[in-house]
């Protein structure tokens, strides 16, 4: 079964991830299969926009523990998001982890419903929030994040709107999203796309200058030994050793 649902309406393509089993974890064939629903939206002159949203009640884990996507293939997507000639925007009305919080700072929009959570997790299992930093940080207020980043607590879709990983929240996100995506709809595609690549620049020369030593940073994080009891430890519902 494809991890990637499809719908349209009026132009805009609703991609929902359907990998509920897994909570929507970020494995290698949802990484692919998100490229490549991606990739056929960019080339169809009919659609106006992307949607990104979720089935079940997480919009992402984080990386698939089990069958991770190689670090390349993640920034590959991530700058795909990023670059698409459209305008993609996030829904979420679950919970967001680690990598998913990736997928939500390459979307040009993000809304979420006022029952959303947002954890960057990854110093919990021995790593670091690396490839994901490379559309994160350009986007958020350093102070503001480098809280979330050192002590993977989870904040409330009011405090993602602080950090500016959010655009907007409501109690209805499709409220919220009826105005943005009634604008996208009423704008040239033209306009859409260089109006894009204006906003995108300093995103994509994070991207040009870091993206090689985060990708090395990440495999030699998840191949170190704090990184394995880090995971197996998440995995057995147990503290890490180091926890005091």
């Amino acid at each position: 079964m494809t991890p990637i649902s499809r719908t349209r309406a009026r132009a805009v393509e609703t991609l929902s991830l359907d990998a509920v089993d897994t909570r929507n974890a970020l494995s290698a064939a949802l990484v692919t299969g998100i490229a490549a629903a991606l990739t056929d939206c960019g080339k169809d002159p009919d659609v106006r926009a992307v949607v990104l949203t979720h089935t079940g009640t997480t919009f992402c884990a984080g990386a698939d523990l089990r069958d991770p996507p190689d670090p390349d293939v993640l920034v590959a997507l991530l700058r795909q998001i990023t670059e698409l000639p459209k305008p993609v925007v996030a829904r979420i009305t679950g919970h967001v982890r680690a990598g998913g919080l990736g997928l939500l700072a390459a979307c040009d929009i993000a809304a979420a419903s006022t029952t959303a959570t947002f954890a960057f997790t990854e110093v919990r299992i021995g790593v670091a929030p690396a490839v994901i930093s490379l559309p994160v940080i350009p986007r958020t207020d350093p102070r503001a994040l480098a809280r979330y980043y050192l002590t993977g607590e989870r904040f409330d879709p009011a405090e993602a709107v602080r950090l500016g990983l959010l655009t907007t929240t409501a109690d209805d996100v499709d409220d919220a999203l009826a105005p943005i995506l009634d604008g996208l709809r009423r704008s040239s595609p033209q306009a859409l796309a260089e109006t894009k690549r204006l906003l995108t620049a300093r995103v994509l020369e994070t991207f040009d200058r870091d993206a090689a030593d985060l990708t090395a940073l990440t495999a030699r994080l998840f191949s170190s030994d704090q990184a394995r009891e880090g995971m197996t430890a998440f995995l057995e519902r147990r503290d890490a050793a180091w926890v005091v």
